[in-house]
C-alpha cells in the first residue's frame, strides 16, 4: 500500500512538473508574440499596380525587420471617411506605428493628431496630411514631379496652344501638388492655354471618358497630361481609340503595363516615374525607428525620372520599372 501511494505522489510530482513546462512555454510564446511590432500600413485604395508595389517593398522590409505589417485600404481612393475608420481601427487596436497615404490633406488630420494622442507614431508615404504630429514625409517631390511633366510637355507642344490636365482626387496632397507644379511651369508661357481640368477620382473608365469628352470640346488640344497610374490609363486608351495618338501629346505617371505598351506604340510620349517598392520599404524600416522610439529625417525623397524611348533601356531605368527582376 505504502509503495502504490509513493508511486502515486511520484506520478502526481511528473504530471505536475510537465505541466508547469508547458505553462512556461506557453508564456513564453505569448510573451514572444506580444513583443513582435505592429505596423498598420493605410493606403488610398486596394488594387492598381502602383499600390502593389507598394505593398511588395513593405512586405520585404517586414520581413527583415521581423514586423507583422496590416496593410489596409478602402476600395475607392475618394473615400477618406473609409480610411479614417482604418485609422481608428488602428488606434483601437494598439498598433506600434502607423503609415499613412492620406487620401484628403485636411480631412485626415484629426485622426492623425488623435493616435499621436495615443503614442501612435505616424509617418507619411506617398501623399502627406496636414498633421504638425506626422513625424516624416517618405515619397516623391509631387511639385517637382508636375513641373517635370510640363517642360516635356513644351518641348513636344511649343509655347502656343491649348492643353488638358486628367488629374485624380482633388484634396490629395500629391494630386495638388503636381498640378501646381504643372500650372506654375505653364504660366511662364502666356499663349499656352490651360483648355480644361478633370478629377477621375482615380477611376480609369472616368478618365478615359473625361478625355474623350476634352477632345471633344477642344478638338485641336495639342498636349494631355495625366496625372496618376489610372487617369495615365484612360487618357491613353481614349487618345488610342479616338486616333489622336501622336497627334495630342500626352504625358503619363507611373509605369503600368499598358502604359509601357503605348509609350513603345507612340501614343505615351513620356512617363513620370516614381519609386513605389523605395516608398514601401523605407516606410516600414522606417516605422520600426519610429516604434522603437529613435528619430528619423522629416523627408526622404525617393524621386522620380522621365522616362521615354530614348532612356527607357537604361540600366537604371530598367531597375525602377521592373523592380523585382533581378
Amino acid at each position: 500500500m505504502k509503495i502504490k501511494k509513493l508511486i502515486l505522489r511520484l506520478s502526481v510530482m511528473i504530471i505536475l512538473f510537465i505541466s508547469a513546462g508547458f505553462c512556461s512555454s506557453s508564456i513564453d510564446l505569448r510573451a514572444e508574440e506580444e513583443s513582435v511590432t505592429l505596423v498598420s500600413m493605410i493606403v488610398k485604395m486596394d488594387h492598381g499596380d502602383y499600390w502593389k508595389t507598394i505593398k511588395m517593398g513593405a512586405e520585404v522590409a517586414a520581413k527583415e525587420y521581423n514586423v507583422k505589417l496590416d496593410f489596409m485600404a478602402p476600395a475607392n481612393e475618394n473615400d477618406y471617411k473609409g480610411q479614417i475608420a482604418l485609422m481608428e481601427q488602428s488606434i483601437h487596436n494598439g498598433t506600434d506605428a502607423i503609415i499613412l497615404s492620406a487620401s484628403d490633406y485636411m480631412a485626415l488630420a484629426q485622426v492623425t493628431d488623435q493616435a499621436s494622442y495615443y503614442g501612435i507614431p505616424v509617418l507619411s508615404m506617398d501623399a502627406e496630411v496636414a498633421s504638425a504630429k506626422v513625424k516624416s514625409y517618405i515619397g516623391a517631390n509631387n511639385y517637382e514631379a508636375g513641373q517635370k511633366a510640363a517642360e516635356r510637355l513644351v518641348e513636344l507642344t511649343g509655347t502656343e496652344g491649348e492643353i488638358g490636365i486628367i488629374n485624380f482626387v482633388k484634396g490629395a496632397r500629391n494630386a495638388d501638388q503636381r498640378e501646381e507644379g504643372f500650372m506654375d511651369y505653364i504660366a511662364r508661357f502666356p499663349d499656352l492655354k490651360i483648355a480644361d481640368i478633370e478629377y477621375c477620382g482615380s477611376d480609369e473608365r472616368l478618365a478615359d471618358t473625361l478625355t474623350r469628352t476634352m477632345i471633344h470640346e477642344f478638338p485641336n488640344i495639342k498636349g494631355i497630361v495625366a496625372l496618376n497610374a489610372e487617369a495615365s490609363i484612360g487618357a491613353g486608351k481614349a487618345i488610342d481609340e479616338l486616333g489622336y495618338g501622336g497627334k495630342t501629346k500626352l504625358i503619363t505617371f507611373d509605369n503600368p503595363p499598358e502604359m509601357m505598351e503605348k509609350l513603345q506604340e507612340g501614343t505615351v510620349q513620356a512617363m513620370v516615374v516614381q519609386n513605389p517598392y523605395s516608398n514601401g520599404y523605407l516606410a516600414v524600416s522606417s516605422a520600426v525607428q519610429l516604434a522603437e522610439g529613435n528619430s528619423i529625417p522629416e523627408r526622404f525623397d525617393t524621386g522620380t525620372k522621365l522616362i521615354d524611348l530614348d532612356n527607357m533601356l537604361w540600366p537604371d531605368n530598367q531597375k525602377l520599372l521592373f523592380p523585382f527582376i533581378k
